[in-house]
Order: C-alpha cells, then sequence, then structure tokens
C-alpha cells in the first residue's frame, strides 16, 4: 500500500477527504505495521490531513452520543430496524447506504483510538497559569481556565487547543513540524514563539518570534511572521500587523499581569474575570463605558478595583459570594462607606 504524501500544489478538499476515506478503510482491515507507519506519515504530512481525521472524530462522538440515546429509550439494534424496514419499504440503495454510514461511524471509532493513542492532557484552573517543558524542548504555557491535548510522534508534534489561551516557544526540527490546532485552523511553525487564544467567535493568533502558516477549512495556507497576528474564522483568516505595545499587552499574561491601554471597563472586568472565580459586575449601564488604563497583577484584583474608585465615578460593592459589584457613584461618598475588595 502507498500513503501519498503531500502534493507540490494544494490539494483539494475532496481530494483530501476521498483519501483519508480510503486510508482510514485500510486501517480496519488488519493493517500491517508498515501500513500502519505510512498512514501516520500521510496524517501527519499536512495539517489539513490532521483536520480530517479530526473531522472523523468529531463525527465517532456523535455517533456515540446517537447510539448512547438509542440506549435509553430501548431502541432496538440498528439491524433489526433497517431488516423490518426493508420488508416493507427500502430499496437495496437504501439499504447499501445505511451499511456504508455504519462503517464510516466503525472506521472513525479506530482512527480515534490509533490517532490520539498517547496524547498528553494539560489544564489549568480559574485563576492558575502553568509552563509545561515539552518532551522535544518546547514549551507550553497555558493561561487561566484552558485545556490542550499534546501529541508527539517520529514524524510530527501535535497540539490541540481545547479552551482558553496558549502561548508556545517551540523548539526547532524541520524534520518534525509544530501543528497546533485552534477550532477550524492549524497553525504551522518548525522554531518560533506564538500565543493563540479562543474568543468566543474567532481565534486571536499573535506571533512574537519567527514565522508559522495557518490553514483554515479549505483556503489556502497563509504565512504569518514575527510583529503580526491574525483574526482566524472558519471562512476567513484576515492578517493584521502589531504594534509592541499590543504584543505586550496581548502577552502580559505570560508575567501574570493585565495590562490595559484605553479599555472600557466592561472589557477591563471581563479580562479580570478570567483569573476570578467570584465575578466582577457591573451594576449601572454608565458604567459599562468608561474607560481605564494601567497594568495589574492577575493574582489579585484589589489593585484594580481600588484604581477604579479613585480614578473614576464607581463604587465597588462586595458580594457575600466573593463577587463584585461595580455601581456609576453620582456624588463622593464619605471613605468609610466606600467598600474595597
Amino acid at each position: 500500500m502507498q500513503a501519498s504524501g503531500p502534493d507540490s500544489g494544494y490539494e483539494s478538499r475532496d481530494k483530501i477527504a476521498a483519501e483519508a476515506a480510503r486510508l482510514l478503510a485500510r486501517l480496519n482491515s488488519d493493517p500491517s505495521a508498515q501500513d500502519e507507519a505510512e498512514i501516520c506519515r500521510w496524517v501527519e504530512s499536512d495539517p489539513r490531513h490532521a483536520v480530517a481525521f479530526a473531522r472523523a472524530e468529531a463525527a465517532w462522538e456523535a455517533a456515540e452520543r446517537l447510539k448512547s440515546a438509542a440506549a435509553e429509550v430501548n431502541l432496538p439494534p440498528l439491524e433489526a430496524i433497517v431488516s423490518e424496514e426493508q420488508q416493507r419499504r427500502l430499496s437495496r440503495n437504501i439499504m447499501i447506504a445505511a451499511a456504508v454510514a455504519v462503517m464510516l461511524f466503525i472506521v472513525a471509532a479506530i482512527v480515534t483510538v490509533r490517532t490520539f493513542s498517547g496524547v498528553d492532557h494539560y489544564e489549568t484552573g480559574i485563576g492558575q497559569i502553568s509552563d509545561i517543558a515539552l518532551d522535544d524542548g518546547s514549551t507550553l504555557h497555558l493561561n487561566s481556565d484552558s485545556a490542550a491535548e499534546v501529541r508527539f510522534t517520529d514524524h510530527g508534534r501535535k497540539v490541540r487547543i481545547l479552551k482558553g489561551e496558549a502561548s508556545f516557544d517551540v523548539a526547532h526540527d524541520r524534520s518534525r513540524p509544530f501543528d497546533v490546532e485552534a477550532r477550524s485552523a492549524v497553525i504551522r511553525a518548525v522554531g518560533t514563539a506564538f500565543n493563540v487564544r479562543l474568543r468566543p467567535s474567532l481565534v486571536e493568533l499573535t506571533v512574537t518570534q519567527g514565522t508559522v502558516t495557518v490553514h483554515s477549512g479549505n483556503k489556502l495556507a497563509q504565512q504569518i511572521s514575527a510583529g503580526s497576528g491574525a483574526v482566524i474564522q472558519p471562512r476567513s483568516v484576515s492578517l493584521t500587523h502589531l504594534d509592541s505595545r499590543l504584543i505586550g499587552q496581548r502577552t502580559a499574561w505570560r508575567e501574570q499581569m493585565v495590562e490595559l491601554d484605553g479599555e472600557t471597563i466592561e472589557q477591563a472586568a471581563s479580562e479580570f474575570n478570567r483569573y476570578r472565580a467570584a465575578p466582577i459586575l457591573i451594576g449601572d449601564t454608565r458604567v459599562s463605558s468608561l474607560r481605564i488604563g494601567g497594568r495589574f497583577r492577575i493574582t489579585d484584583s484589589k489593585e484594580f478595583l481600588s484604581a477604579l474608585q479613585l480614578s473614576l465615578p464607581i463604587r465597588v460593592v462586595a458580594g457575600q459570594d466573593g463577587s463584585v459589584m461595580l455601581l456609576y457613584q453620582d456624588e463622593p461618598e464619605p471613605a468609610e462607606n466606600a467598600t474595597g475588595v
């Protein structure tokens, strides 16, 4: 069996899917050790190949959920349903389609087990920042409330960001590209440093050293160098030039700092809430649009809350559960009546 390597040009999405399906089917038919090695090389030769396998994993997980749901309502086995339906209505073509669908789910299950075996899982709690030394000499930095999976083989290095934010100092190894999966995007580096943040509707990339390439969906790869970033969405990759101030602001968490430069109070509170078990709440819409700047430690938001009261018409009220409410202060109150946190 021959597993095809990366094309000199860009493979079409359909071609990748077809090749992935062929190799997945081969995995399900008692492959030899050589077959498995060749399939592994194909998967790791191009970030889009890895994405195809990730989609297979998602399909399998969906199938498992359906299987569990069917069990909960005591549905009969699929074979019994199809057989009965065949006797009444189904044509031979529909039966074949059903069989193919079942086989694809089975193949996806095998791929999940074999492709993601040996995965290391890393996770941080709220308020925790972790620096993780990886086996290849790279370093994975995880921000608060973040999670990632790492899998290294002889042919490639892969990290999947599951939630939150991560920064990477990648050890140079041209024979083993370093791929980071972030939702629909795959970011590839050899020896470089970059930061990836999963925001609600997009992925925010900041490159601080070297160069990376970015694939998203079936778009052509885009190259992004140090001092630049990208806003990555399922159907687009928008490149942006970043000045040193903005890069420093985006990576300040590595020093356990939150850096603000004229952000609104709503934005600032949202940033601090990433590191707090009990949130900072805004109790007056007039507070939301006020702006503040400064550099504050993420481990202690008292300094930030004190700065709000000193520089802005804001009153800070502490809740019994540890939360904080920000209220608009029309007139200054006596110092003994103001509540700091």
